[in-house]
């Protein structure tokens, strides 16, 4: 069965009669869904307490995926990671095994460059083994060679909508993390049932498909549309 959730776990009001009424947000959103991509660790540092406290407000299944800081990704422009990734882990370790994929989303000015990747997934496997999703936004990456490279370090690269560098027929195995960010409007524009009913067709078995649609708490609506009335998170 595939995974949906949404970038972080707001509720909107129009559909909060679908949620526990009772507790904090986050107890609130796990509730329906079983999984939840937090954005704010690509913004700023949050202390080891708070994932220990976010790890203890969901049940034992539940699994946050994280975003890579932004120092990492459009600071450091993946050079020099060591040090930020070594804190980075260390904070989210309080997680313990309630933590799911790390989320690598790139700046669109990133082109791909062999070496400068082939040294920073080094790094980043000699620290982690967990699942990595990457979303690079420079149509540079639509090659062999990242490919390849990313095959090699078993990342993922994860399937954006709006498409920037990957077509569904790009695919030759079924995605296994998606990000949907809203079209035409990113970050606001709601995606229609024939639009959802596609997603869910392309993503992988077991796959996490996560409405980045936000801003306007279509997200959550979008992704209750694709969870279904009778599906369990």
């Amino acid at each position: 069965m595939q995974i949906v959730a949404t970038a972080a776990w707001s509720i909107p009001k129009t559909v909060a009669n679908r949620f526990a009424t009772e507790g904090s947000s986050l107890t609130r959103y796990a509730s329906v869904f079983g999984r939840v991509e937090v954005n704010s660790t690509f913004y700023r540092r949050h202390r080891t307490s708070t994932f220990a406290r976010w790890a203890e407000s969901v049940p034992d299944s539940f699994r946050f995926s994280l975003k890579f800081p932004k120092e990492i990704t459009h600071t450091r422009l993946m050079k020099d990671i060591a040090q930020p990734l070594e804190t980075f882990l260390s904070d989210i370790s309080a997680l313990g095994n309630k933590r799911g994929p790390l989320v690598c989303q790139l700046p669109p000015s990133l082109v791909f460059d062999l070496k400068v990747f082939d040294t920073a997934f080094h790094v980043i496997r000699s620290m982690d083994d967990g699942p990595i999703a990457i979303e690079p936004r420079h149509k540079s990456w639509r090659c062999n060679e990242a490919l390849d490279l990313m095959e090699s370090y078993s990342i993922d690269r994860a399937y954006a909508d709006p498409v920037l560098v990957w077509q569904p027929e790009d695919f030759a195995d079924a995605p296994r993390y998606m990000r949907l960010h809203g079209k035409p409007r990113i970050y606001y524009s709601s995606y229609t049932e024939r639009d959802i009913k596609s997603f869910l067709s392309l993503l992988a078995p077991g796959g996490w498909c996560v409405f980045d649609n936000t801003a306007s708490g279509a997200a959550t609506e979008n992704a209750l549309t694709m969870l279904g009335p009778h599906r369990k998170p």
